[in-house]
C-alpha cells in the first residue's frame, strides 16, 4: 500500500483480476503463483522474484502503480523472466512498456490470452507472436506491433471464482477488522460497463456489460461466507443497479438461500427508481455510492454522463429514505467548467446532503475521448516512469491550488446541507461549517486568477 491515501483510508481490497487469471489458469492446468505485493515492501519482492527465477512474470498495472511495476519487471528481468504487462494502463502505453523491461503487453481480459500466450512462449519464445491476438510486443524492426483484438469471454459463469486462496486474505480482513471494525470481502458480478462518460477508461472490459446469473452469484456468497466469514461485501461493479429484472432474480436467490450481507457498491442516479431503491434495502446495502461528477447539467452534457442532476438529488433522497447511506463522486476542473458551474455543483451538494462525498481534479488518462481533446493542452507528470497520469493537467484552467481550495467549499457546503437537514440544528457545528465555507471561498477568490501552465 505505497500509495498515501489508500494508507490513511487503510481498506484494501485484493486484484481480483490478477485472482481470476490465476483460477483461469490452474483450471488449464498451469501452475501458477500469485505475488501480492499489497503488504510487501519493494525490496522484499525484488528478493522474491530473484530467488524464484519464474520464467514468466504478469505484472498488473493501474494508475497507481506505474513506477513499482516498472521496478518489479527490472527485478524479473534480471532473474531471467519473460515480463508480460497487463491492467488497466500498460495497453495505452505499450511503447513505454516495451522500451522499460515488458516483452509484451496484454490488452483487454487476461485468461484467454495467457491461456495461449504462455503454451507458445515454450514453444517459439518471442518469436511468431503475430499468431497470438490481444497483445503488443516489438517487431522485428523494432517498432509496436498489435495484434487484434481478443474475443471476450461471453459466458462469465463458466469462469472459476477468484483465486483468493492464493494471497493471504486473511491479511486484508484483519486490516479491516483493525482499522473498521468489520471484516470485508469484494466481489464483482459483471463485467465492463456500456456507458460513454468521455474521461472514463475503458481499457480492459471495453463497453461491453457481461452478466453473471444470479445463481452463480450467490454461489460465490455462499463460498465466501463458508470460507472468510466476513461481515460485510463490496460489490466492487461499475453500475450494480444496471438490470433491474436481474436485481429482482437475484435478491429472490438470496432469500431463498437465507443470504443476507450489509454491503456497499455503485450505480448512477439513472439506473435507480423505487422498486431498486427497495430491492437494495431488502439485500442489505448499506451505502450506495451515486456517481454524480458535477451538480452541473451543462458539464455533465459535456461528459457525455447522460445523467440528470435534478434527478440525481431525488434519488440521493429516496435511498436515505431507505435507511441506506448515499454517496457521491464529484470531479472538479473538467475542461470548460466556469465559476458557475462550481456554484451549482455547491448548491446540488447543499440541496441533497449527501452522508458522503469524494472530490476529485480531473485528469486526462490516455486512452479516452477527453484525453484526446484536451492532447495538445496536457502538461505536468514529471519523468513517464515515476509519474502517473493522475499528475497530467490542462494548460490554461484553473490552477490545483484554486481546486484544492474548492473541494474544501464543496466539503462544508456538503456539510451544511446535512446539517440543515437534520432533525435538530446543531448550532456550534453550523457555525463551524459555515465559517470553513467562507474561508474557503474566499482562498477560492484570491486564487481565481492563476492557471496552470505547461
Amino acid at each position: 500500500m505505497a500509495d498515501p491515501a489508500e494508507r490513511a483510508v487503510m481498506k484494501p481490497y485484493p486484484p481480483l483480476g490478477l485472482l481470476y487469471i490465476s483460477s483461469h489458469l490452474k483450471a488449464q492446468g498451469f501452475g501458477v503463483e500469485v505475488m501480492d505485493t499489497t503488504f510487501m515492501d519493494m525490496a522484499a519482492a525484488q528478493a522474491t522474484l530473484a530467488a524464484k527465477r519464474p520464467a514468466v512474470v504478469g505484472i498488473y498495472v493501474n494508475l497507481m502503480t506505474r513506477g513499482n511495476a516498472l521496478r518489479l519487471a527490472a527485478a524479473a528481468k534480471a532473474a531471467g523472466a519473460t515480463v508480460i504487462f497487463g491492467g488497466p494502463e500498460p495497453a495505452n502505453y505499450a511503447e513505454e512498456y516495451l522500451a522499460r523491461g515488458g516483452d509484451i503487453v496484454v490488452s483487454g481480459e487476461g485468461e484467454l490470452t495467457l491461456a495461449e500466450l504462455i503454451p507458445h512462449l515454450a514453444r517459439h519464445g518471442l518469436t511468431e507472436l503475430e499468431q497470438v491476438h490481444g497483445i503488443a510486443y516489438r517487431g522485428e524492426d523494432g517498432g509496436v506491433c498489435c495484434t487484434p483484438a481478443r474475443k471476450q469471454i461471453a459466458d462469465l459463469d463458466a469462469q472459476p471464482f477468484p483465486d483468493r486462496g492464493a494471497i493471504d486474505l486473511e491479511r486484508y480482513l484483519q486490516t479491516w477488522k483493525t482499522h473498521h471494525g468489520v471484516r470485508s470481502v469484494s466481489l464483482i458480478v459483471a463485467r465492463g460497463c456500456p456507458y460513454t462518460c468521455n474521461w472514463c477508461s475503458h481499457s480492459v472490459f471495453g463497453h461491453s456489460h457481461r452478466r453473471r446469473s444470479p445463481q452463480n452469484v450467490a454461489d460465490e456468497i455462499e463460498f465466501i461466507r463458508d470460507t472468510y466469514a466476513p461481515d460485510q461485501l463490496w460489490f466492487a461493479d461499475d453500475v450494480f443497479t444496471i438490470n433491474q429484472k436481474w436485481l429482482e432474480q437475484f435478491a429472490a436467490e438470496m432469500k431463498r438461500r437465507g443470504l443476507r450481507y450489509p454491503f456497499e457498491t455503485i450505480t448512477r442516479e439513472d439506473r435507480l427508481n423505487e422498486r431498486v431503491a427497495d430491492l437494495l434495502a431488502e439485500l442489505g446495502c448499506y451505502r450506495i455510492w451515486i456517481g454524480a461528477e458535477s451538480g452541473s447539467q451543462r458539464i455533465l452534457d459535456a461528459m457525455q454522463r447522460r445523467t440528470n442532476a435534478v434527478r440525481m438529488r431525488e434519488m440521493i433522497a429516496l435511498v436515505q429514505d431507505r435507511g441506506i447511506r448515499a454517496g457521491t463522486f464529484i470531479m472538479l476542473g473538467y475542461d470548460g467548467e466556469t465559476w458557475q458551474d462550481i456554484d451549482e455543483t455547491a448548491r446540488h451538494l447543499r440541496l441533497s446532503a449527501p452522508d458522503d462525498v469524494l472530490t476529485t481534479i480531473s485528469y486526462p488518462i490516455k486512452g479516452t475521448p477527453y484525453y484526446d481533446k484536451v492532447a495538445d493542452r496536457i502538461a505536468g507528470g514529471g519523468a513517464w516512469q515515476e509519474s502517473s497520469d493522475r499528475a497530467l493537467t490542462v494548460v490554461g484552467r484553473k490552477s490545483r491550488r484554486f481546486y484544492r481550495h474548492a473541494q474544501h467549499w464543496l466539503a462544508a457546503e456538503s456539510r451544511l446541507g446535512r446539517l440543515e437537514a437534520a432533525p435538530r440544528r446543531d448550532l456550534l457545528r453550523h457555525a463551524k461549517a459555515r465559517a470553513s465555507s467562507a474561508l474557503s471561498r474566499l482562498a477560492m477568490y484570491a486564487t481565481r486568477h492563476e492557471v496552470e501552465h505547461g
